[in-house]
Parts: C-alpha cells; structure tokens; sequence
C-alpha cells in the first residue's frame, strides 16, 4: 500500500512538474551563453555563462570548458593558458589592445581650469551624445605594446579624434593583426562633429609599424565596413554595405586577393550578419536572415579562377543560428536559440547534416516547463505578396477556448524577427500567461529579399501599417482568438507603429503597449544621436518644404498627428538614457493621453537606455508589461 501511494505521489510530483509554465522570474535566472572559442589543442570549447542576479541587481559570470564533442562542462578561472589570444601578433612579439584617450575641450573645466567646479559641457557640432554616453572628448583608440612586463604602448591614432574601436558597441573585434606581424587593420569612422552623426562611412584602416604610415584600404566604399578577418591563406576579408546613412543596407562579403576585391555575395539577395573562414581559405561560411529564421549559408572563394562564385544555405529549421565559434573535424560549432529556448552551443557535422547540443545551461529547465507552440503562418497582403507571420501559442493551447491576442511589432525598423528569444520581449513567456502571439514579418524585414527589406525606408506609416492589420486581421478569423481582446505591443519602430496604430485601429484593439518608441517624427530628428538614420528613413529633414518624401514623414506618417483618433488606454516604457529615441518621445505620448483623457501610464526607467539591462527594472518591466495587459485586456 505505501508503495503505491509513494508511487502516487511521485506521478503527481512530476504531473505537477510538467504542467510549470515561464514566468519572469524564471526567465531572469537562465544562464546566459557566451561563447569564447576553441581551445589552443582544439578539444575543448571555452564559453562564458552570465547569470542575472536579482536580489544583487547585476549578473555573475563563469567561465567554462567543455570537450568539442560534448561532455561535462568544467569551470576555469583563466583563459590565458588554454585559449589563443587574437590580439597577440602571430609572432608572438607584440600585443593589441584599446583605451580611451581624453583629447577634445568638451567640459568647463577643461575651457576654465580656476572654475573645477563647473559641470558645464561646449559642443560645436553633433555627435555630443551617442547611445546612453555623453561626449566628454575622449575617443577609443587602439594601441599596440611589447609581448612583455613594463613594456610602453604606442597609440596608433594619437592625436585623432576618431573611435577605434567604434561606439557604442564595437570590441576587439574592430582590430586585427595582419598574417605577417607587420600591420594593424582597424576599422573607423574617421569624421568627428555633425559629420559623424550623419555618416554610417567606417573605414578599414592599415596600420604599418614600421613606416608608421596608415592606409585607407576601403576608401572607394561610402558606406560601413566592417568586421574584419584574414583567411588562413592570407586574405583580407571583411563586411560592406554601399551606401552612405544607410544602416541597414544590405551586407556583403568582400576579399581582397592579389589587390582585387571580389563581393562573394553581390548575386546573392540577401544580407549577411556574421561570417568565418574553413579552414583551408576556401569557404566562408556566414548567418544570414531567411524566412522568419537565421541559417547557416557558405560561399565559395574562386581567388581570380573564373569558377562560378555560389551561395548555398547549408541549414533550415524553425531556430536561429548566432554565433559561428570555429570547427572540430567536419563539425562547425555555434550557438542556437528558438522561441522557447535561450541560447546554446551546438555542433553541425557538415557531411552528414546532423546537430548536436552541446552545452545544456538551461536544459533541466526547460524540461520542468511545459512551453509555448510556434507556428507559420503565410498572410496575403493588401498589394498581393505571401508575408510570414509567427503565432505562438500558449502552452497546453486548447483550439476549443477563446484567448486574448497580441499583436507584437518589431523594432529595428529593419532588424529581423526570427527564432531569436529575448529576456524582455520573450514570445514564450507572454503565451505562458496566457496570450496568443501574432508577430509578423512585415515590410522592412530582411530575410525575404533585399526589396521586401528595403521598402520600409521612407515609408515607415504606409505598407508596412497595412501588414501589420492584414496579419492581426488573418489570424483572428481563428475561432480561438478572442476578437474583443486584441492588444497591440512592440518597441523602438515597434514603439512608433504602437503610436501610429493606436491612430489608425478603427477598434481593432483594447489596449497598446509602446516602449521607448518614435512618437514625434519632427523632434526625434531634433534630438536622437545617429542623425544619419532619420534622414535616410525619413527622406531629409522637415525644413525642406519643397521635399514631398521628407514631409509625408513629418506630417502623413507622424503619430503626433494622429492623437485626436486616440481612444484606447495606453501605457508608455521610457529609458531616461536613451538618446536613440530620446525621452521626449515618451513623456509627449503620455502627455498627449493624459490631456484627452485617455487611461495611460508613464513607467520611467532613469538609468536605463534604449534596453532595460539591470535585472530589478526588468522584473519591473515585466509586471507592469503583464499588469497593464490584467487591466485593460
């Protein structure tokens, strides 16, 4: 009789167990995966974990070997003896690296040394504040030194007031060092002032140590380059987009061989994320955005034989491809999410096409959870194309209830939306409270084609608005979508299309949700920093009144402009640091509601930008998100 009812127990232990669902908290307590690469004897791969930590508000982070071929992972304190070191130079003598150099006047005290006191700050030109940082006059700059103790760097941009490596995110992987020891590569926007905010004209740069000469090995090129690599037979490679104030252009790859660039992608149609060599310099493999996921593609390396050049996707599946660690044998390793899944080191045998996990951070997790179901849906819209749109759905979905809906728009405005997973907007999570998902992949996308990415530019409230309501529309014929609870959410462009639609709805939706979005297109030109990106997306600025382009975004396509239409609550996310979409943005949306009488909420993150990183604002973040959807859907 015990036995049995032991038995009983156990059974209903792991019912309970199975029937668990996310919930923020959980979510701010999965590992997050960082790969280092590939350890010197090339068994074992190194990787970081970063675990949030709430009650201390920041995350602790271990690092970690585990064998190439999957195993126990095994925590280690120092890297320097198992893992190469890029920036040492390939003879061993000398060693890279970046500091910030304090050049420019900027603050009082450096105009009025007697006045110490003084928190005054003098710009003559733009770019005063980028990202969440203000201008102080200090720029990133690389430096090389002697592979020894005591040894006295040489900066190699003195005097320049250029970043390398470039903000606000760029790392180490900004600078290179040539095969020969001989050279440093760097890349940099070589503009300061008004002239770096409305430039996207990086360059890559060589650095010869010995003449102490620089050259501008992409001078010809107008827009990014970046990225830069050398194959294992010693060419130089690296990304390109063309045009200039073009962020999002498309990106191709680009190798220097006997002093001729050939673009290996040029034919293809289609921009790439990231890429590295085979090992023996004739492919390169690189991610790229495709159908609602990011796949592993190659390309062949023909030198100045007149082989055909051929892109070919060597993955497919409903997940995302991210980070492209190196090879073991026939085995590319990489990281992997999907919806329901954070990040995780996987191999892919490239002869035989089978996926193999290696790290398990976060399996015994997940396999407590019952999770969310994504699905594919393909949506006629109003000019006749086929547009991807992701429904997810909650777990232990049941066809035969009825669920409140979300309508999620993405920001970028051309950033793809694929089989990422998010610590904030996290698909598996909002179904998990309950929610169907709507999230397509509307104009302005890549991973659909180079003209279906580009429409969106300049026409941020024409197309695209018309995708959003044909895919929110489609899939609440479903008998399970509860057609008087239609939310709408999304942040940054998703934010401005939570603004515009609140305008346009026609009582489609109960509720909106925006985070740090446009709401104003004539004052986000006035404060953001990356001034390049409004005049390409929106045609110019508002004072040329003969430009029909600039003004339709200024006027036609404002969210500002559409309040009067306003009818449903509201709740506005701010960042007090982020100068991307200032905080004005936010604080005139809330102000506007508030004045017509319209239920809104204002939740103002001070030391946050343009994301909520700190683990306490995202907890925070999360039960307004879910508190606000309680009361008003």
């Amino acid at each position: 009789m015990k036995k049995v009812l032991l038995t009983t127990l156990i059974m209903m232990n792991l019912n309970a167990i199975g029937q668990n669902v996310m919930s923020p908290e959980l979510l701010w307590k999965l590992g997050r995966v960082t790969p280092l690469g590939i350890s010197k004897d090339a068994k074992n791969i190194v990787f970081k974990v970063s675990t949030p930590s709430v009650e201390e508000n920041k995350s602790n982070s271990k690092i970690y070997t585990i064998p190439v071929n999957g195993g126990t992972a095994v925590e280690i304190k120092d890297t320097k003896e198992i893992l190469a070191d890029k920036n040492i130079s390939p003879d061993g003598k000398y060693v890279v690296y970046n500091e910030e150099v304090k050049i420019d006047k900027v603050l009082g005290k450096d105009f009025y040394p007697s006045l110490g006191k003084s928190d005054a700050q003098i710009y003559d030109g733009l770019d005063y504040r980028h990202w969440d940082t203000w201008n102080e006059g200090k720029f990133n700059h690389v430096f090389y030194k002697e592979n020894k103790d005591g040894a006295k760097g040489i900066d190699i941009l003195k005097g320049e007031t250029f970043d390398s490596p470039q903000k606000p995110f760029g790392g180490d992987e900004d600078y290179i060092w040539s095969p020969d020891s001989k050279s440093i590569f760097y890349v940099c926007k070589k503009k300061a002032g008004t002239a770096y905010a409305i430039s996207t004209n990086t360059d890559i740069y060589e650095y010869n140590l010995e003449t102490q000469k620089t050259t501008n090995k992409t001078e010809g090129n107008l827009g990014y380059d970046t990225a830069p690599q050398f194959s294992p037979t010693g060419n130089l490679s690296w990304l390109q987009m063309k045009r200039d104030g073009y962020e999002s252009d498309k990106n191709d790859i680009i190798v220097e061989f006997k002093g001729i660039k050939t673009n290996l992608t040029a034919n293809w149609d289609g921009t790439v994320d990231n890429f590295i060599w085979s090992k023996d310099g004739k492919t390169v493999f690189f991610v790229a955005p495709i159908d609602g996921t990011k796949q592993l593609f190659s390309v062949n390396f023909p030198g100045l034989t007149k082989i055909a050049i051929n892109v070919r996707q060597i993955t497919n599946g409903d997940f995302d491809i991210n980070d492209l660690v190196g090879f073991s044998g026939d085995d590319i390793i990489v990281t992997r999410t999907d919806m329901n899944h954070a990040g995780e080191i996987y191999s892919f045998n490239l002869k035989k096409n089978t996926w193999k996990q290696i790290s398990n951070v976060n399996t015994d997790t997940y396999k407590t959870l019952t999770l969310s179901k994504t699905e594919r849906r393909y949506v006629t819209t109003t000019d006749g194309k086929k547009m991807l749109v992701w429904v997810i759905l909650p777990p232990n979905f049941d066809a035969s209830k009825k669920y409140p809906t979300l309508l999620y728009c993405q920001g970028g405005p051309q950033s793809a939306l694929t089989q990422s997973y998010s610590y904030r907007w996290n698909f598996s999570l909002m179904a998990a409270k309950g929610y169907v998902v709507v999230a397509p992949n509307r104009r302005g996308m890549p991973g659909h084609g180079v003209e279906w990415n580009e429409q969106i530019s300049k026409d941020w409230g024409g197309q695209v608005m018309d995708d959003y309501l044909s895919a929110i529309d489609d899939v609440a014929k479903e008998n399970y979508v509860d057609k008087t609870r239609l939310g709408c959410v999304g942040a940054s462009y998703g934010g401005y299309s939570v603004f515009y639609l609140a305008g346009i709805h026609k009582n489609r939706f109960k509720t909106f949700i925006a985070h740090d979005g446009v709401f104003n297109t004539v004052s986000m030109l006035g404060t953001t920093e990356e001034v390049f990106f409004n005049n390409w997306d929106f045609g110019g600025p508002y004072w040329e009144k003969d430009n029909a382009v600039a003004q339709k975004a200024y006027t036609t396509f404002n969210p500002a402009t559409l309040v009067q239409n306003w009818n449903k609550p509201i709740l506005i996310f701010q960042g007090g640091k982020d100068f991307r979409v200032p905080i004005g943005q936010g604080q005139e949306a809330f102000q506007a509601a508030q004045l017509r009488g319209i239920k809104s909420r204002f939740v103002y993150f001070p030391d946050e930008n343009h994301w909520v990183l700190k683990p306490q604002n995202a907890q925070v973040w999360q039960g307004e998100f879910f508190k606000w959807l309680d009361e008003t859907l």
